[in-house]
């Protein structure tokens, strides 16, 4: 089990970030935010897919006039995506936005961010601070040579003093970079010094394929860590094609999980059984499955038995059959047409196991 890195809560809708609140998974529109219904539409399928958190760029006032209509529609906390204009984030937070984002670094003068900061204080409206290489302040780079990760993490912490001192307590923190390693060190020195939630990701991964490993490997080794409240992978595509692979993170690091985990062995010469399309049909029948379990799927005799024992359920095939394990039991054997009904049969006992437990007042398997 990973230690979660101890932070304060902060409350965004009906949602708290941080303090011991489970990692939430977000993400971005990327529709015109003139065009309400567009957007509304493409809030809805993000909603759909997962999304907890939804954030929307309001770079002007027609967009911000829309921040009611897109509340209207929404289930999930809204956050305003802000830059280069104040006005914006004062608007948007007028307007009921439940979190703003800000890069302090492009807003502009320290009046305007101090007044952004002051709106935020006065409706009770949380503040993202985002730190980037791109609008690192001169002093800082000056001091450091480089946007480095020391000088990202004094960034930060220099404008969470800040925002304190104009009384704004509800505060997250994101330091992005492209680079995995910098991202990494970034955040890790950022949770050594405050106690602020961090929203961690890599900024401009890249298309589906790479940027799902990029994000990986960076959130990942934050994840395992305990460092995170909140996480979003960046893709080069729609929205919706981001959330399955941030929820993967969060179930392969073992910091979240909500669905179920499929283990199954690479194909080699040993195998005896159709292993890939055993798997892809328990994949596909599972897709709504939410029982944190492991499921292994292994298909051949040197390891399939005892890897299989040690998941919640098991199938260890060989020669056109398997034998079904749950929770290091043998339970039957099985042809190999049988396996995925078998192996789904055992996974709804389970699930109505889990459910009268929880009637009972049982402690059960929990997200």
């Amino acid at each position: 089990m990973v230690k979660r890195r101890q932070t304060l809560a902060v409350p965004v809708g009906n949602l708290v970030i941080g303090g011991g609140h489970p990692v939430r998974v977000q993400s971005m529109t990327n529709t015109d935010s003139r065009d309400a219904e567009a957007t509304i539409a493409q809030i809805k399928r993000m909603q759909e897919a997962g999304c907890e958190l939804v954030r929307v760029t309001i770079p002007d006032q027609e967009s911000a006039d829309n921040i009611p209509a897109f509340l209207r529609a929404m289930d999930v906390p809204f956050i305003a995506d802000i830059h280069f204009n104040h006005k914006m984030a004062l608007a948007a937070i007028a307007k009921g936005a439940h979190k703003v984002r800000i890069n302090p670094g492009n807003i502009g003068s320290e009046k305007k961010v101090r007044e952004v900061l002051a709106a935020a204080r006065d409706k009770g409206t949380a503040v993202r601070i985002g730190v980037n290489s791109g609008s690192l302040e001169k002093d800082l780079l000056d001091k450091h040579g480089w946007p480095s990760p020391e000088a990202l993490v004094e960034s930060a912490l220099r404008h969470v003093a800040f925002a304190r001192d104009v009384g704004v307590e509800k505060i997250i923190v994101s330091i992005k970079s492209t680079d995995v390693q910098a991202a990494v060190a970034a955040n890790r020195l950022f949770s050594a010094a405050s106690d602020v939630p961090l929203h961690v990701g890599i900024t401009e991964a890249g298309d589906p394929a790479y940027g799902a490993i990029k994000s990986a490997a960076g959130i990942g080794a934050l994840l395992v860590d305990g460092i995170g409240d909140t996480i979003r992978v960046s893709l080069t595509s729609d929205p919706e094609v981001e959330l399955p692979v941030a929820y993967d993170i969060l179930k392969a690091t073992g910091v979240r999980v909500i669905s179920p985990e499929i283990i199954a062995c690479p194909t080699c010469g040993r195998i005896d059984i159709d292993l890939e399309a055993i798997v892809a049909e328990v994949k596909q029948r599972l897709k709504r499955c939410t029982l944190p379990v492991k499921i292994s799927v292994l298909g051949c005799a040197v390891n399939g038995p005892g890897e299989a024992r040690e998941a919640d359920i098991g199938i260890a095939g060989g020669a056109g059959e398997g034998l079904l394990f749950r929770k290091g039991r043998t339970v039957r054997k099985v042809r190999e047409d049988q396996i995925v009904d078998a192996l789904i049969e055992e996974i709804a006992a389970l699930e109505a196991e889990r459910e009268a437990a929880a009637r009972a007042g049982e402690p059960t398997l929990s997200p």
